[in-house]
């Protein structure tokens, strides 16, 4: 008898992309699900992304307050960014700290890593945690935030409950970063 993991897998026969520029491709996959079903099925492919949660010390957590247009709607946000070709995801999470916020992380380490829609987008998400951070001078490059601020760590729960943080890899990190020190202390 096949494991659970066989019986539920499905086989792809091949992609044909239908756009692709340097940010996006979209493809539609040849699939055939396990009762043998064969359809094309879409499939988003991004560049990976960087995060980092930076932590001045165990109480503040480093914030950009950012509009995002296809929503038209404002949230604070960690810094991060696309990875570029052939960069360390952790070196790219430490560039665009410094680039967006003017802060250049001390110390960093891998936090987790995570796909935000598993099903039709391929666009690994990696979060760093960085403790400390020295200032070294203003936001370089296009304007990221309207405010760039040390949030207190016991603002946030109450923050995303009223929506002022809402994007997944902001969410995702907070989340890990918090049970990381929360471990670390029991």
């Amino acid at each position: 008898m096949a494991s659970y993991d066989e019986r539920s897998r499905w086989v792809v026969h091949g992609e044909r992309l239908v756009y692709d520029n340097e940010w996006i491709r979209l493809g539609l996959v040849d699939v055939e699900i396990p009762d043998g079903e064969r359809f094309e099925h879409h499939a988003v492919h991004l560049n990976r992304a960087a995060i980092a949660v930076v932590l001045n010390d165990e109480d503040h957590v480093l914030l950009m307050w950012r509009h995002r247009f296809l929503f038209d709607r404002w949230g604070w946000e960690l810094p991060g960014g696309l990875v570029e070709v052939g960069e360390d995801p952790m070196t790219t999470a430490a560039r665009e700290v410094e680039e967006e916020t003017g802060y250049r992380p001390t110390s960093i380490e891998p936090l987790v890593t995570y796909q935000p829609m598993a099903g039709m987008v391929d666009s690994e998400h990696l979060l760093f945690l960085a403790r400390g951070a020295e200032y070294v001078g203003s936001p370089t490059g296009e304007v990221e935030a309207d405010l760039i601020e040390w949030i207190p760590i016991s603002d946030i729960q109450g923050m995303i409950a009223r929506g002022d943080i809402w994007t997944s890899g902001t969410l995702i990190g907070l989340y890990a970063a918090l049970a990381k020190i929360s471990s670390a202390t029991d």
